[in-house]
Parts: C-alpha cells; sequence; structure tokens
C-alpha cells in the first residue's frame, strides 16, 4: 500500500459566489510524483496552494471540507510548521534581490535555523542536490537576479531544500523554460523524489506523462479521475479525460 501524506475530502472552495472546486477526494502518496492537468482555469493551481493554505492569502476565499497532511488536519497545524514541511515553487522563478547565498539561508533565518558554522554545508548540500554547486560556488557573493532562467528555477528548488521539507509543490515550475532546461528540471524532479513528495501542476500533458507516478485530470472544479499515469494517458476510465488527452477540446 502507497503511504498517503496529502488528503482531501468533500473538499469545496469558492471565491465569493464562484464555486472553484467541487468535492474534491484526492490522495498524494509518498516518495511519489503526482501531476494535475487540465484545462486553464480549472481549478489545479488552486488546488495545489491549499495543502500549504496560500489560498489564506486571498480575499473571498471560503473553504469546507477537509484537508490532511500526514494525517493531520491542516487547520491544527501552525501556519510556519506547515510550510516549512510543504515548500512551494511558482511557475517564474523567483529568487530574491540578494546574493545567490542570501537567498539561500533565507528560509533557514525565517524558521529560526540559521547557525553560520552549518549555513555554508547546507548550502553546499542543496546546491548538489539540484545540480548547481559545481556551478555557483565560487559565485555565491554574485546576485542571483544575474543567473538564466534555469538556473534560478534551480536555485528556487535548492532554497527551499535547506529547511527540509517533507513535500514540494510545483506550479508549472518549466513554463518559462526552454525544453533544453525543462528536461534538466524533470531529471531533477525524478531524481528528488527518492527523498521527496512531489506534487505538479502542469498544462503540458507530455511531462505529466513522462515525470509523474500518478495523475488527476481536472475540469471546471471537479477532479473527473485520479489514477497512475499510465492508466490515465492510455485507458481513461472517463471519456472526458479521454477527450482532453486526444486534444478534442482544451
Amino acid at each position: 500500500m502507497n503511504e498517503t501524506v496529502l488528503k482531501t475530502k468533500n473538499l469545496n472552495l469558492y471565491y465569493g459566489d464562484f464555486y472553484a472546486l467541487k468535492d474534491i477526494d484526492f490522495n498524494v502518496y509518498k516518495n511519489s510524483i503526482t501531476a494535475l492537468i487540465g484545462p486553464s482555469g480549472c481549478g489545479k493551481s488552486t488546488l495545489l496552494r491549499c495543502f500549504n493554505r496560500m489560498n489564506d492569502l486571498i480575499d473571498e476565499v471560503r473553504i469546507t471540507g477537509d484537508i490532511f497532511v500526514n494525517d493531520r488536519p491542516i487547520r491544527n497545524i501552525n501556519i510556519i510548521e506547515l510550510r516549512k514541511k510543504v515548500g512551494m515553487v511558482f511557475q517564474r522563478p523567483n529568487p530574491f534581490p540578494f546574493t545567490i547565498y542570501e537567498n539561500m539561508i533565507y528560509g533557514l533565518s525565517v524558521h529560526g535555523m540559521n547557525n553560520k558554522k552549518r549555513n555554508l554545508e547546507i548550502v553546499e548540500r542543496c546546491l548538489v542536490s539540484v545540480g548547481l554547486w559545481d556551478d555557483l560556488k565560487d559565485r555565491l557573493n554574485l546576485p542571483a537576479l544575474d543567473l538564466s532562467e534555469e538556473m534560478k528555477q534551480r536555485l528556487c528548488i535548492a532554497r527551499l531544500l535547506t529547511v527540509e521539507p517533507e513535500i514540494i509543490l510545483l506550479d508549472e515550475p518549466c513554463s518559462a523554460l526552454d525544453p533544453i532546461a525543462t528536461m534538466r528540471v524533470e531529471e531533477l524532479m525524478m531524481e528528488m523524489k527518492k527523498d521527496y513528495t512531489i506534487l505538479i501542476v502542469t498544462h503540458n500533458m507530455q511531462q505529466a506523462a513522462r515525470v509523474s507516478d500518478f495523475t488527476g485530470f481536472m475540469l471546471l472544479g471537479d477532479l473527473v479521475e485520479f489514477d497512475e499515469t499510465s492508466k490515465i494517458f492510455t485507458s481513461p476510465s472517463d471519456e472526458r479525460t479521454e477527450g482532453y488527452i486526444t486534444g478534442r477540446f482544451g
């Protein structure tokens, strides 16, 4: 049996009068990559953001139902603890306007883990994890904003790893990258799932097919179908899933 690390039961979300998520029952399994696919505006990113309470920042959001992280109701988890455990990387790389080194230790400072003796060791370990250490070890005091888009995105992932999350949320992490950079980030994700659980939103169905173990197809706020990726892409149970995958709509 796969161990469930994220779960929703009868999850509903409203933006004011707009019904954005409709009775979502959803599981994310440990040390797997789970992809959410579907047309723009179907609720993928909204669902993703539920797992570290990013939707709390939006006015007029109302949520009913239950969300669990490692079987703990999310409402019982302190938000600082939650965002340490469940980290997020956004669609466009968002390094801070600091040096590379200052970016890397930012999360350590926020979470009270800043230890000057250990900082460089942690920075090295996390940059090695994303394949950046050899490129950046002699450039740590240079501005992070001077990096290429791919390196910025890898840096954002490395910055997240410094606080040792268990779960990583990726909101279209390759949408601003070219095909070669996309391939490198995909290879990184597949390497990282040995140590982390990854939930990714993507508009790129080929990407979902390449990297994920499980896929959920969303449409108009409904989770239409969720299964192993191989089944979703070869013999989906719902004709709407098949229609989207074969390009008849979306």
